[in-house]
This record gives C-alpha cells, sequence and structure tokens, in this order.
C-alpha cells in the first residue's frame, strides 16, 4: 500500500514539475534548439557515463566487508537491473529491484545487501551536499541553493544517524526496525532476528574507515565523473559551457531524486535541469531541449542494458 501510495504521488508530482519546466517555453525555439543540438557529442558523454557507472558499481561493492563481497561483475549486473526498473517503474523502484538481484546472485542476505543500499543514499547526499557547498563560491548567486542544500543535508543526515545508531547498538537496534516483520506470514520471530543481524552486518562500511573513506572518495570521483559527462553533452549546445554549469546540474537532477517521482524521473528531471540552467540566465527554451537530450541519456540505454543483465541473471540463477 506504501508503495502504491508513493507511487502515485511521484506520479503526480513529476506531472507538475513538468508542467513548470514546460511553463512558457516556445515550442519553436525548442525545436530549433533541439535541431542545434551536434548529438555527436552523445558518443563521448556516453562513455564517460559508462565509466562513472562502473565508479558507482565499484563504490558499491566497497560497502561490503573483505569476507563477502561480491565480484564486480555481480554488482554491475544487479545495478543495471536496478537501473532498468528505475527507467519503467515510480518510486525508485529499482533500488529494491536490484537488492533481489544481487542477493539471488550471490547468496548474501537481501537485508545485508540492503543495508549497503541505505549506506550508499547516505553517502551519495552527504557528498551532493559538499560538493554543492564546496562549489557554491564559483556559482552565480541563486536564492534556492539554501534550499537544495537542506533538501540533500536532512535525508543524508537521518540515515547516517539511523545507520551508525545501528551499528553502535547492535541487533538490539535492529529489532526495533524489524520488529513489524515478525507478524508477517513466513517471517516469524526467529527470521526477524537473522534479518536484525545482517542489517547491522551489512551496516560495517559506516563505522569501519577502511570501508567508509574508500568508499567516501569512490562516491566523490563517480560524480565528478558523471558531471564531466554532463559538460561534455553541454559542449553541443550553443550554450557557454563550464565545468561549474555541468556540476550544478548533476547536483540539482540527484537532489531532485530525494522526493518521489515517475518511472524515470521524467518531469522532476527536466525541471532540475531547466531550473539549474536558469541560474546561469539560459533561455527556458534551450535550456529545456538540452534537459531532453541528457535525460534520454541517462535512462534509454539502460532499458536494453538492464534487459541483457536481467536475462543473463536469470540463467545464472536457474543453473545454480
Amino acid at each position: 500500500m506504501r508503495s502504491y501510495v508513493l507511487g502515485w504521488a511521484g506520479v503526480v508530482l513529476s506531472l507538475l514539475l513538468a508542467y513548470l519546466a514546460l511553463r512558457d517555453v516556445d515550442l519553436g525555439a525548442l525545436q530549433a534548439a533541439l535541431r542545434n543540438q551536434e548529438y555527436i557529442y552523445l558518443l563521448p558523454a556516453g562513455a564517460v557515463l559508462a565509466a562513472g557507472v562502473t565508479l558507482r558499481a565499484w563504490r558499491w561493492q566497497l560497502l561490503f566487508e573483505p569476507g563477502s563481497r561480491p565480484r564486480l561483475a555481480h554488482v554491475v549486473s544487479a545495478l543495471l537491473i536496478g537501473y532498468l526498473f528505475n527507467t519503467i517503474l515510480p518510486a525508485r523502484a529499482g533500488e529494491l529491484a536490484r537488492v533481489q538481484a544481487l542477493g539471488r546472485r550471490t547468496g548474501i542476505s537481501r537485508a545485508h545487501v540492503l543495508a549497503t543500499v541505505v549506506l550508499e543514499r547516505a553517502f551519495d547526499l552527504v557528498v551532493l551536499v559538499l560538493l554543492l557547498v564546496a562549489a557554491a563560491p564559483f556559482l552565480p548567486p541563486v536564492d534556492w541553493l539554501s534550499a537544495a542544500v537542506v533538501l540533500g543535508a536532512l535525508p543524508a543526515f537521518a540515515l547516517v544517524i539511523a545507520a551508525v545508531t545501528v551499528r553502535r547498538y547492535g541487533v538490539r537496534a535492529a529489532r526495533i526496525i524489524v520488529r513489524p516483520l515478525r507478524w508477517l506470514p513466513r517471517v516469524g520471530p526467529e527470521r526477524a532476528e537473522r534479518i536484525a543481524a545482517n542489517l547491522v552486518t551489512g551496516l560495517a562500511g559506516i563505522t569501519a574507515g577502511r570501508m567508509t573513506f574508500p568508499a567516501l572518495g569512490a562516491t566523490a570521483l563517480s560524480w565528478l565523473v558523471l558531471a564531466a559527462s554532463v559538460w561534455l553533452l553541454l559542449l553541443g549546445t550553443d550554450i557557454d559551457v563550464g565545468y561549474g554549469m555541468a556540476l550544478l546540474v548533476l547536483i540539482a537532477t540527484n537532489l531532485v531524486l530525494v522526493l518521489p517521482s515517475s518511472p524515470a524521473a521524467l518531469g522532476a528531471f527536466e525541471a532540475a535541469v531547466v531550473v539549474a540552467l536558469g541560474a546561469y540566465g539560459v533561455e527556458r527554451a534551450e535550456a529545456l531541449s538540452f534537459a531532453l537530450v541528457l535525460h534520454a541519456l541517462n535512462a534509454f540505454p539502460y532499458i536494453p542494458l538492464g534487459y541483457v543483465a536481467l536475462v543473463l541473471h536469470a540463467r545464472a540463477v536457474r543453473a545454480r
């Protein structure tokens, strides 16, 4: 029921943001901007995007303790499956899909894998906020910058506090989180206890420095590489390009994902790009044109790639 409500809330919110992005846009100017886009830049931007995604898979792998660390190929496969479902389903359903995929492929408990995904989200938001604060002196003055920091900092702070609390107090704290599961069919007290223990194990990356610092470094590097992908695509437009502009676009489009959204964050993504480029005085039609191309690059490839990963995953699971 909760996922159903979140899904519809995401669709409604995305429709509202899509309206705000399209409002007062000159359709003729939008068509002209789309025609003037140099699509050859999709090739280098796509190659750098692939490198960034690989870095993010490596970062996820680092969040597992060395004794239970899955192979990078399995992590990449699960990540692509997650991106596929994020593209075609609302409410970030792909996050649960990749937990299920990696758990089934490797035999690692789903609770353990889920805990690492929670850490991922916390690290992502922490690093995005730090990048935004660090880049602020070099960005144009915008009135929404402080709101963006708050939007990213609040959930990041909540996730970090929750993870540290569970890791610090161990199974006792995890039991409180999983207590409602005890009453579900096919779970029961014993399985709930195992889930609690696996949650604690999966959150090792929040307190173990040998895991935390490499994972934070990989997170920062992946965001900077992904910003380079945005920058390369911007080179194919008539916009006066700078890396700071690309970084602001990346931060805006990822902070907006904190909110419930439609499949592929359609509408929310475009609105975030229009707002970010608007800070540099870019016309709405040109900003929306770039948003559509950037969104296509960051969504469509995951459909065939995720499908192939899903098929190979199913074969591997059946062969076990």
